[in-house]
């Protein structure tokens, strides 16, 4: 009886080596007709390509101005609410006008008594005149009358330059805008005591159509520019990532410095900015992008598709079988959009961009050629990279 149990143990491990087996060489079967993994490629072309310098900037107002009073007097009126947008020559404050009004007439009369002696100086030249000439009068009467008629002239000409500056001393009541822009709180209230024995400030103007970015590149950088610049005056754009959007607004380079910061060695530049919805303020962090040329020939690829390791910088390609290989780089020219390659790839090439997680050198793929997609040409347009023609 027990050898019976025996041999039937026996007879059922055979069974399990038997299936056991089986299932290895179904499995081994399986995983040889697995199809290929499909990966997206891209094609290498040495070509002409937009050049871009990158670098971190701070926005600034074009134009910044302190609204002060001109004259003294009682703050009778506020024309606007703070924050508001304002256009240039809108009025702001008014100051009590009583004082300067009557300023006014009262030199606008002194000039209408001195015009009426006038008038009567003369008839006395006149008449006389004739007299002295006959040797009827004495000439020192006539020279009295002339004497006067002179002085009356020169005191017209003061009571001019008093109304004149009584009108100035009016239109200072009147307190308007000097530049277009938004308005900042008011520095003072209606019935305020303003003007007197200082120019009391009352508030400021910013204007932030356009807008400056200021940033300092390299002193290399900047020779760079200058040397290689399509225009005089660079296009450029800033971007700032928002939490909400993503910001980015047009202009172009307007000025760089005359001298070099010898503690950076950096050189100031501005750009001068688009911003008509106001949608980045003074005072923020943003990128400058500067476009240099478009007239050298490089190898671009993008910047994630780059890995390294102890060994350097490399690449997964195909090659013409197929099969993933590993490709050592060295990159030079880069930007957050592309890299040059310098070596290591060559025309022709297919760059693996996609599935770089899961390939491997000696896999086989199944390559799907994206160029037009997603290849260099097409992160050019879709990043607005294409400078405009002059």
């Amino acid at each position: 009886m027990n050898n019976n149990k025996f041999l039937s143990l026996i007879s059922m491990a055979a069974l399990l080596l038997i299936l056991s087996a089986c299932g290895d060489q179904t499995t081994k079967k399986v995983k040889k007709e697995l199809p290929p993994l499909k990966v997206k490629t891209i094609t290498i072309e040495t070509k002409k390509v937009p050049i871009w310098g990158t670098f971190t900037g701070k926005t600034r107002a074009s134009s910044h101005q302190k609204v002060r009073a001109r004259v003294s007097g009682i703050l009778e009126k506020i024309y606007f609410k703070d924050g508001q947008d304002v256009k240039k020559g809108e009025k702001l404050f008014k100051i009590q006008q009583s004082e300067y009004i009557a300023a006014l007439n009262a030199a606008k009369a002194k000039k209408a008594q001195d015009e009426a002696a006038l008038e009567l100086a003369k008839a006395d030249v006149a008449r006389y005149t004739p007299l002295v000439k006959d040797g009827l009068a004495p000439r020192a009467t006539l020279e009295q009358y002339q004497a006067k008629l002179a002085a009356l002239q020169a005191a017209i000409l003061g009571d001019t330059a008093k109304i004149n500056e009584a009108k100035i001393h009016l239109d200072y009541t009147i307190i308007r805008a000097p530049i277009s822009g938004r308005v900042s709180a008011r520095k003072v209230d209606v019935g305020n005591l303003i003007g007197q024995g200082e120019s009391t400030l009352l508030t400021t103007i910013v204007k932030y159509d356009p807008l400056y970015a200021y940033f300092s590149p390299s002193q290399n950088d900047a020779m760079v520019m200058q040397k290689y610049k399509n225009k005089e005056n660079p296009d450029a754009f800033i971007e700032y990532k928002g939490a909400d959007e993503d910001i980015r607004l047009n202009g172009y380079i307007d000025f760089a410095n005359n001298t070099v910061d010898p503690l950076t060695s950096t050189i100031t530049m501005r750009a001068v900015i688009k911003n008509p919805e106001y949608k980045i303020l003074p005072g923020t962090f943003v990128y400058v992008n500067v476009f240099i040329s478009d007239k050298y020939k490089f190898k671009m690829i993008p910047p994630e598709i780059i890995m390294d390791d102890q060994l350097g910088k490399y690449v997964y390609i195909i090659d013409k079988n197929s099969t993933v290989k590993r490709a050592d780089i060295t990159t030079a020219y880069g930007t957050r959009y592309y890299v040059s390659v310098k070596k290591g790839l060559k025309d022709g090439d297919r760059v693996i961009v996609s599935g770089l997680m899961k390939v491997k050198p000696g896999v086989k793929v199944e390559g799907i050629d994206v160029t037009k997609e997603e290849g260099i040409d097409a992160i050019l347009k879709n990043n607005n990279l294409i400078p405009t023609k002059e």
